[in-house]
């Protein structure tokens, strides 16, 4: 299985709602990522920068901070858990 942001292959993906579902997201926006990925999107955005910002997998990509994220845990072991840090922007 691989992960929508990283492209990493690992064992198991999360549901991340590109919009939250605290604000309107429904059950068919979502993308299946990697849980380092979904842990750090969340330790880096609040919900509402998240539903108005970075709604697709493209604008998450795209984000400068979270770009630097991607670029490093693409080189990370996949099978190894990787530690999230972040302060959200918007906060």
């Amino acid at each position: 299985m691989s992960c929508q942001l990283c492209n990493r292959e690992v064992n198991k993906l999360t549901l991340h709602h590109l919009i939250p579902k605290q604000k309107g997201g429904k059950k068919g926006e979502t993308i299946e990522i990697c849980s380092a990925c979904h842990h750090q999107i969340h330790a880096l955005f609040d919900n509402t920068h998240l539903a108005q910002e970075l709604n697709s997998i493209e604008k998450l990509q795209n984000q400068p901070q979270f770009g630097k994220f991607l670029d490093w845990v693409r080189k990370q072991n996949p099978d190894k858990r990787i530690r999230v840090h972040g302060k959200k922007a918007g906060s």
